[in-house]
């Protein structure tokens, strides 16, 4: 086992020499982060949204309305039943 180019300090992804491949580095303080995030990524954002909205959506409605329908119906059976007592004294 040949640790050389560990022991040497090397980085880890300059522990090999490959020959034949070309690689090509952009440094971090060229690159722009948000270009076209604007431009391009609202548009992008609103496609996407509008193309699940149909599969996304259904779910929660109904979902919501039978969480309504049974919290509605919850309070109802806790109230008392005024019909019971009216024969009361």
């Amino acid at each position: 086992m040949r640790i050389s180019s560990i022991l040497n300090g090397a980085h880890f992804g300059n522990l090999a020499k490959v020959h034949g491949i070309v690689t090509y580095k952009l440094s971090p303080f060229e690159q722009r982060a948000f270009a076209g995030a604007i431009s391009n990524g609202l548009p992008n954002m609103v496609r996407r949204f509008r193309s699940n909205v149909f599969r996304v959506a259904p779910p929660f409605i109904v979902g919501y309305l039978i969480y309504d329908l049974t919290e509605r119906k919850h309070s109802a059976l806790l109230r008392k039943n005024p019909a019971d007592f009216e024969n009361d004294e």
